[in-house]
């Protein structure tokens, strides 16, 4: 179970770096004897090192993948061949049973076929007693299948009835899953973990139905292994399901309308589970009154139930669960099977609520004694998409729902929660507006549902990735029109939130219940800690429609800081020269004297001859990068590797850093300013070159206060705003993807880099959007000549 931080946590951590013994000779000597003796060796392995694939889903949820298995095709395929289907994505291998630990029995994968003699994937239709758990711990997953299968449009949609072990059976099944925005397609073979001939893990009471145990495959290959579903909430399961969104209550806090939030609920088909908290001394432990701790229910049925006692009749709040197990491990108290309370219950009302008395792990209790012995609530409210009108009937409502996706990255949208008040704003930012109260709400507000899910977590596990801690706040915006895009650190220090995730939890999903006036209002997601880097998606429901945008800037060319007078002012995308001061005029008088004298009787220069004018003009002026690398042994090592191992990715991580500005800059110089693309720059081209230069520099020298000749890459939409650039959370994520160190800083060599490749790019762009519509064209030709050569 998640563990939850307040926002007001606050803690000072100081971290001390490990210096090494520079001045110990014989240690350097010795280093550089063993380092030259392994040099072919890593050499040789390198290829193998840099090639490994990273397990898990990467990119947006709302993308697709790449290329997926066609469940028809292959189906097709075997059936012409008469084989039956292997799955080479989900081997039948232990690395599919557990990541973690070698097993601890004799498993076997088996075919249903190898397993019993007449396997049929449904006998006599799905049900909620198909759900039986094994020996893993996954009841969290199992009380979400329980619940399923009461909503048969629900359950085809996860399991698809286009398979079986009929005429077109050919080992191969496939199910589907809602994962981060999108429902994608798992296609399996049906070869099944078993011991001595029994199913391990989740299978139906029917010895010869397997439906469940399929599911449960299907699952497991989603997220890498059996072993990845150890330990989940049943939320997670429900959400994977329905691509709803889900609500978590700590009963011993429950709001007073809880019940007619869950009856509401169970009107809109919306799934729910509960639990107790587990004994840590005891797995599994049972209360007296037969209920079991840290076990997953799920809440089959929520009614008011008609009473009839000798003195009075009225409603009773009464709720149905059940225990995955599906036995006799039932609750023992009031309203349970048998029990007497049930004589006051009219045979007709029995009938309609469908009672009956089987040791099936199902049973009512009323909501106060459900109050009183669990512990947590989870309610998943369906997707739209998922109510289809079989669900819904003539009397029921669909949820509106808006949803974004984005990340946090290191150094740019990682900015830690409230704590971090300096970096808080540096988050993504999404502007909700609400115009419509709810219908029957006395107040005049709005129901707002805000779900924060992180994304890729379970299926990384195997890789050491766990869930980070993350939360979400709201800040209403009274004047929407009149303040900037994203909201700046100033706002957040003159205004709270006016609502918020209860607490930061280490959960695959955050989300609350609000009830908001109408109105615009800014969510800002977050983890607790600043630079953990993540991906989410946030959703948003609301019972009336509501109109959700990204709090962002429109890329393009914006005003030039007015603290940076060295060079000149910005208009629309072109520098007006100020008169230079003397010195700024000194060092361009020496540039144009270099240039003249480099370029020779053509008078262009290439970008070699380029470096050479820029590094001699700036040779006093030029930011020194300082850092742990400049140490004797790295120096020596960067000497060695750059004969030994030149061209590999080794030889590449010790390159001989020089002061000045790089190839790769000076060549995209060159192409920035090369109009008649000969490769070269004459002196009126290096002229306009030599401008933005020198603004560019003049703005890195502005931002890079320590002198380190690095800027945090929280201060590069600020620099690259001083420059004259405007770009949103997107562009520059990419940036430091692209440019920045793992550490989340920007050189200054990699800043002059995202310059040149902005003014490239927009001035690329406006070339071929004159009228300012924002759209261009391009032909394949074009597009390709001016992206490679830029």
């Amino acid at each position: 179970m998640g563990q939850g931080r307040g926002e007001d946590f606050d803690e000072d951590a100081e971290g001390v770096p490990l210096q090494g013994d520079a001045g110990n000779g014989a240690a350097l000597r010795d280093g550089l004897d063993v380092f030259i003796r392994r040099a072919t060796d890593i050499k040789r392995v390198l290829p193998s090192i840099f090639n490994l694939k990273v397990l898990g889903e990467r990119g947006s949820g709302l993308r697709a993948r790449g290329s997926v298995q066609d469940f028809n095709a292959l189906r097709d395929q075997c059936l012409a061949e008469g084989t039956l289907f292997e799955d080479p994505e989900f081997p039948a291998q232990d690395s599919s049973l557990f990541f973690s630990k070698s097993p601890n029995k004799p498993f076997e994968w088996r075919r249903p076929m190898e397993i019993v003699e007449d396997p049929q994937l449904f006998v006599e239709g799905a049900s909620r007693f198909d759900v039986q758990q094994g020996e893993l711990g996954d009841c969290w997953l199992l009380a979400a299948v329980a619940n399923l299968t009461l909503s048969s449009a629900l359950f085809y949609k996860i399991v698809p009835d286009d398979q079986g072990f009929g005429s077109k059976y050919a080992g191969i099944f496939h199910f589907r899953f809602w994962q981060y925005g999108r429902w994608v397609d798992v296609v399996i073979d049906d070869r099944l973990p078993t011991c001595y001939g029994k199913l391990v893990f989740l299978h139906s009471s029917q010895h010869n139905e397997f439906w469940s145990a399929l599911l449960e495959k299907a699952y497991a290959k989603l997220h890498g292994s059996y072993e990845a579903l150890k330990g989940g909430t049943t939320c997670e399961a429900m959400e994977d399901f329905t691509g709803g969104v889900t609500e978590m209550y700590e009963l011993n806090q429950a709001p007073p309308n809880l019940f007619k939030i869950m009856l509401k609920g169970y009107e809109r088909s919306s799934l729910m589970g509960c639990s107790i908290e587990p004994d840590p001394n005891v797995l599994e432990a049972q209360t007296p009154q037969g209920l079991v701790k840290g076990h997953a229910y799920s809440i089959t049925k929520v009614k008011l139930v008609d009473i009839q006692t000798p003195g009075r009749t009225g409603k009773i709040p009464l709720i149905r669960l059940r225990n995955p197990w599906g036995n006799e491990a039932e609750w023992n108290g009031p309203w349970s099977d048998k029990s007497p309370e049930w004589r006051f219950i009219p045979e007709s009302e029995k009938e309609e609520i469908g009672l009956t008395f089987d040791d099936d792990g199902e049973f009512w209790m009323s909501y106060k004694d459900f109050e009183e012995h669990f512990h947590r609530l989870e309610i998943c409210n369906l997707n739209p998409d998922s109510l289809t009108e079989e669900i819904l009937g003539s009397d029921k409502r669909k949820w509106e729902m808006s949803m974004f996706e984005g990340e946090w990255v290191r150094g740019v949208t990682a900015g830690g929660c409230r704590n971090f008040l300096e970096t808080f704003w540096h988050n993504p930012q999404y502007r909700i507006t609400l115009n419509d109260p709810d219908e029957d709400d006395e107040d005049n507000k709005c129901t707002v549902i805000v779900a924060l899910m992180q994304k890729n977590r379970r299926s990384q596990r195997r890789m050491g990735v766990e869930v980070l801690t993350i939360g979400f706040a709201m800040y209403h915006l009274p004047d929407p029109d009149n303040l900037p895009k994203p909201l700046p650190l100033d706002f957040f220090k003159y205004n709270q939130s006016v609502a918020r995730s209860p607490s930061f939890i280490n959960l695959r999903e955050v989300s609350c219940r609000f009830k908001l006036p109408p109105g615009t209002y800014c969510i800002v997601p977050s983890t607790f800690e600043a630079n953990e880097e993540g991906e989410f998606i946030l959703r948003v429901f609301s019972e009336n429609k509501n109109n959700m945008e990204e709090n962002d800037e429109e890329v393009g060319i914006g005003e030039i800081d007015d603290r940076d007078q060295h060079d000149g002012f910005h208009s629309g995308t072109k520098y007006v020269k100020n008169e230079p001061e003397p010195e700024e005029q000194k060092t361009e008088d020496k540039a144009k004297e270099f240039f003249l004298k480099i370029a020779g009787e053509d008078l262009e220069i290439d970008w070699k001859e380029l470096q050479d004018i820029l590094d001699y003009a700036m040779r006093n002026e030029m930011p020194r990068a300082s850092s742990e690398q400049d140490s004797i042994i790295t120096t020596v090592l960067s000497l060695f590797c750059g004969v030994v191992c030149r061209d590999t990715p080794l030889g590449q991580m010790f390159e001989t850093k020089r002061e000045g500005f790089s190839k790769d800059v000076c060549r995209s110089m060159v192409a920035l300013m090369d109009v008649d693309r000969t490769g070269k720059l004459g002196y009126e081209e290096f002229r306009a070159l030599w401008t933005d230069v020198r603004h560019w520099k003049n703005v890195f020298k502005m931002y890079d206060k320590d002198g380190s000749g690095y800027l945090s890459a929280f201060e590069l939409r600020q620099a690259l705003n001083s420059a004259g650039y405007r770009l949103n959370n997107h562009i520059l994520n990419i940036l430091v993807h692209r440019y920045g160190t793992k550490t989340g800083t920007i050189s200054f060599d990699d800043f002059m880099m995202c310059a040149v490749k902005l003014k490239a790019m927009i001035d690329m762009f406006k070339e071929k959007d004159p009228d300012n519509s924002n759209r261009a064209e391009f032909t394949m030709e074009e597009w390709v000549e001016k992206t490679l050569y830029a």
